[in-house]
């Protein structure tokens, strides 16, 4: 491998397309071409992964079942099948390492990879996205999108930018035109409340959002102020982390109003439960100790946990054990805009005798 050259990085975003649903219609040809969700589609059933015939219909990724089948009445559901998952994603992660070492996943089906030295030995960062593409299709008969840039926040917008089986390169001196057209709401790190509030305040895209000085985003937004001052000006420098071991698989949701009542706080955390159980399936990360995690009205922040003795292998239990942390802080002082749920003391290695396991909800 060559030395590095100074100055500019190449990052390339690899997002495979509807992963889950793809595998299920690759392996099962009375699936393609047919709107497919993976996940449950019962009362608590979360859609893990929409195929593209689904996804025109609205269908989304951690939407309810429930509301997936009122959009798409002709929907499919299909059970997750995460050895499957995990055998197509160590062939695509085989294929990563043949051009770089430095790739950090972000779940089974993206990663970023820094190819700014590269095994190949190769100047161009499009060639090797190009490369990418052309071999996970031959060697899984799977389609993925990729973003090519300088640095992480432009890659991973960029790849979303010609999905499906689409390739976008964003350059140095594109960056800041990049992002002065991309909406605030597609920005990875703005979540759907800041994007309304951004809104409210006129924010609706990077030109908006880089007309605002820090003093003026730091009033309104805080500490995050600086990441978007940065972001709406093509601007990152995280490094590209190598293979980081997870410590915690965690999902939470901020609310448009302030949630008080028990049926409104256990609804809603049954709902984050069902989705943080479709994470933990995905990464393969199963862990001891589940936490509780409340944010108040006034910004006061609140976390409870119980641990086991062994890793906890149930969606059933992760969502009874989360409700009955938050059943006991009740009545809550005042109205709750944020809950969360994570699992935490890890386990990634698999146990000899896991004992009796519940189906995914359904």
């Amino acid at each position: 491998m060559e030395s590095p050259p100074t100055g500019i990085r190449k990052i390339i975003h690899v997002d495979m397309d509807a992963f889950y649903a793809s595998v299920e219609q690759r392996d099962d040809p009375a699936l393609r071409g047919k709107p497919i969700a993976v996940g449950g589609g019962g009362p608590r059933g979360v859609v893990a992964t929409a195929s593209y015939e689904a996804r025109i219909f609205g269908v989304k990724s951690a939407m309810p079942g429930a509301q997936a089948r009122r959009l798409c009445p002709d929907l499919l559901f299909v059970k997750p099948r995460f050895d499957a998952y995990r055998a197509a994603s160590s062939q695509i992660r085989t294929i990563f390492g043949r051009f770089t070492d430095i790739i950090q996943p972000l779940s089974l089906d993206e990663a970023y990879l820094d190819v700014t030295v590269n095994k190949p030995g190769l100047a161009s960062a499009t060639m090797i996205a190009q490369e990418i593409r052309r071999m996970i299709q031959e060697e899984t008969g799977l389609t993925a999108s990729a973003g090519v840039s300088y640095n992480k926040l432009i890659a991973k917008l960029a790849s979303d930018q010609n999905k499906p089986d689409g390739l976008c390169v964003v350059r140095p001196d594109e960056g800041a035109r990049f992002m002065a057209r991309m909406p605030v709401r597609r920005i990875h790190g703005v979540g759907p409340v800041t994007a309304r509030r951004m809104q409210e305040l006129g924010i609706e895209t990077g030109a908006d959002l880089c007309a605002r000085d820090l003093s003026f985003l730091q009033q309104h937004f805080g500490s995050a102020a600086p990441f978007y001052y940065r972001a709406a000006r093509g601007e990152d420098d995280r490094p590209v982390h190598e293979r980081q071991e997870r410590k915690s698989v965690s999902v939470e949701d901020t609310f448009f109003g302030d949630l008080i009542a028990e049926d409104a706080l256990v609804t809603e955390l049954e709902r984050i439960a069902a989705s943080l159980w479709t994470r933990i399936e995905k990464s393969g990360a199963y862990g001891r100790t589940i936490v509780l995690k409340i944010k108040f009205a006034d910004f006061r922040i609140i976390t409870r946990s119980k641990s086991f003795a062994a890793p906890v292998r149930s969606p059933d239990l992760l969502a009874q054990t989360g409700c009955a942390l938050m059943r006991a802080q009740l009545p809550l002082r005042m109205g709750a805009r944020l809950l969360g749920l994570g699992i935490h003391n890890l386990d990634h290695e698999e146990s000899e005798d896991p004992g009796p396991q519940l189906s995914l909800l359904l």
